[in-house]
C-alpha cells in the first residue's frame, strides 16, 4: 500500500531486493552459516524488502504456498511476481486473459505483500501487436493492483513505437519495467559466459508511466565495474522519490552469489549521493560471531 511505514516508522517508497530468495551460495554470507532451505524466505525478508519471485514464471504456486509466503514475510515486504510463461510466451496476450486473471486471483493470497505483477514479453512480441497488448492490459483489474510490462523486441525502442507504448502504459497506469543490462554488455569481459540464459541487450530507458516504477538492474559481478552505470540511476530515482513514486529495485547478477552484496552496494551508493532511503533491515542484524581457532 502506498505510504506504508516500515518497522522504523519510515515511509516505504523504496524497496530493494534480488530475483529470488533461495540460493545455496548465500549460506554463510548473506544467510547465516546454519541456514536451512525451509528458512530461506524468512531470512531473506529479514534483510531485504522486495523480491522478484521468478518462480511464478515457470509454475503456479498452490494457495497453501502463497499463504506461507505471506506468513513468512513482514508486513512491509513486497513480492513482484512475473506472469507465468503460458500467459506471456504463448502467442497473443488477449486470448490468455482468463489465465492471467486466475494468476492474479492466486496472488491475492499475498495480501498487502503483493507488489506489481509484471508481464515479461518475449523478443518475438513486437509493436505490431500493440492493439493486443492494449486489450490485455485494459482488461486487468487495474483499480485493485499494480501491473507492469517489460518489452524485449528491439523495435519497441524505436521512436514511433516507443511513443505509442508510453502513451498506452501511461493512459492505463501500467508501469514500464526499466531493464538495465549495460553492466553485462558495455564492459571488457563477458560476465554471462557461464549463464544458461543471457539477458537481452537493449537500450536502457529512464521513464515513469505509473505511480510506481520497477527497475531490474543486471549488475556486473565486480561491483566497481557497476559504478558508471548506477551513477545514471541516482538522479532519476531521486526525482521519482521526490514526486512520491514507489520504487521497486531488483538487482540481478550472472553470478547469483553476488546479488545480495551488489544490492547492498547499490543502496549505499544511493545514500552517499544524498538520497533519503528507508533503512535496510539487513543493516540492523548483528554479524555472526567469528569462531576463533586456537593453536
Amino acid at each position: 500500500m502506498h505510504g506504508e511505514m516500515d518497522a522504523w516508522g519510515n515511509k516505504m517508497q523504496f524497496r530493494l531486493g534480488c530475483a529470488l530468495w533461495a540460493c545455496q551460495d548465500w549460506v554463510g554470507d548473506f544467510f547465516p552459516g546454519a541456514a536451512r532451505s525451509p528458512d530461506y524466505l524468512k531470512l531473506y525478508a529479514e534483510r531485504l524488502t522486495a523480491v522478484e519471485g521468478n518462480t511464478t514464471f515457470y509454475a503456479m504456486p498452490s494457495p497453501e504456498t502463497v499463504a506461507r509466503w505471506a506468513q513468512e514475510t513482514p508486513a512491509e515486504f513486497r513480492f513482484c511476481p512475473k506472469f507465468p510463461k503460458w500467459v506471456t510466451h504463448a502467442g497473443p496476450l488477449a486470448p490468455r486473459l482468463g489465465q492471467a486473471l486466475a494468476f492474479w486471483e492466486r496472488m491475492q493470497g499475498l495480501g498487502d505483500r503483493l507488489g506489481p505483477i509484471f508481464a515479461q514479453l518475449p523478443p518475438s512480441y513486437g509493436p505490431e501487436q500493440l492493439e493486443d497488448l492494449q486489450r490485455f492490459l485494459a482488461a486487468l483489474p487495474l483499480a485493485a493492483g499494480q501491473f507492469a510490462v517489460e518489452v524485449r523486441h528491439p523495435a519497441w525502442f524505436q521512436p514511433t513505437a516507443a511513443i505509442a507504448l508510453t502513451q498506452c502504459l501511461t493512459d492505463l497506469g501500467i508501469g514500464r519495467v526499466l531493464l538495465d543490462t549495460r553492466p553485462v554488455y558495455e564492459v571488457a569481459d563477458d560476465p554471462q559466459r557461464l549463464s544458461a540464459r543471457k539477458k537481452p541487450r537493449l537500450p536502457v530507458v529512464f521513464q515513469q508511466t505509473a505511480p510506481f516504477t520497477l527497475i531490474r538492474y543486471i549488475s556486473h559481478p565486480e561491483w566497481e565495474t557497476n559504478l558508471p552505470f548506477v551513477a545514471d540511476w541516482a538522479d532519476p530515482i531521486a526525482t521519482w522519490l521526490q514526486s512520491g513514486t514507489e520504487i521497486y529495485c531488483i538487482v540481478h547478477c550472472p553470478i547469483e552469489a553476488r546479488s545480495p552484496a551488489n544490492a547492498d552496494a547499490l543502496y549505499h551508493f544511493l545514500t552517499r549521493r544524498g538520497l533519503d532511503l528507508p533503512p535496510l533491515p539487513w543493516h540492523a542484524i548483528a554479524p555472526e560471531p567469528t569462531q576463533l581457532t586456537l593453536f
